[in-house]
């Protein structure tokens, strides 16, 4: 997400590294050092970054730790819309990408004006067997409630493990089936029924930064119809 945005903004070429896990933008030829939790931090020290970039929930905390013996990092964790357009000013007052951050920005607010506003109930599972749901404190959750939903498993944390069964007890609008982290497929949608919508590209919902713009579009397509 990160990498991403940074290049959206035009800051591509202050770029040094990136995870094994960036595939945006596509063809990449930069050194790869590791995933979200497995960087290879002495790979990363010889590289000698002015800043690390990191994540709260997807990294881990000794690895900043060892990280901030030689570099200077800067960890984000945004969990709502909201928390992303503040996101990506802050990347653009650090790398001086101001003009085009304040742009983006533009962009994702007149996406959000644009946004449906008929209220609707939805649930979204990101694991099977057992089955686990966002909560309300996800940014999945957020970035859905932008678009006039409702978490039905809301009034949970984190990510609750909820029987498939008892989930659509609950008559759900919709249930959104992303196909990351489980790649969710049309036989779970059958198995849903009409109320499923999917699979579909995960990034779309858990990527955050400037994929947040193609996740609000991605809403207003499929509830528009």
């Amino acid at each position: 997400s990160l990498t991403e945005t940074l290049f959206d903004l035009g800051a591509g070429d202050s770029v040094v590294a990136i995870t094994d896990f960036c595939i945006f933008p596509p063809g990449l030829a930069l050194p790869r050092v590791g995933g979200t939790k497995n960087p290879r931090v002495e790979e990363i020290r010889a590289l000698a970054p002015d800043l690390v970039h990191m994540n709260l929930e997807e990294n881990l905390r000794r690895h900043g730790e060892a990280i901030e013996a030689f570099a200077p990092v800067f960890v984000s964790e945004p969990k709502s819309v909201a928390d992303v357009i503040e996101l990506i000013a802050q990347l653009g007052e650090i790398h001086d990408r101001r003009e085009q951050a304040s742009a983006l920005n533009d962009e994702m607010r007149a996406q959000l004006a644009r946004m449906p506003r008929e209220a609707f109930t939805f649930v979204c599972p990101i694991w099977k067997e057992p089955w686990m749901w966002c909560g309300g404190d996800t940014y999945v959750s957020h970035l859905v409630e932008a678009a006039g939903g409702r978490n039905l498993l809301g009034h949970h944390t984190r990510y609750p493990q909820v029987d498939l069964s008892d989930v659509l007890a609950m008559k759900p609008d919709v249930v959104f089936l992303p196909d990351e982290p489980y790649v969710f497929t049309d036989a779970d949608a059958r198995t849903i029924g009409e109320t499923a919508i999917g699979p579909f590209p995960g990034h779309l919902f858990t990527w955050h930064g400037s994929r947040t713009l193609l996740g609000l579009r991605f809403l207003e397509e499929v509830l528009l119809g």
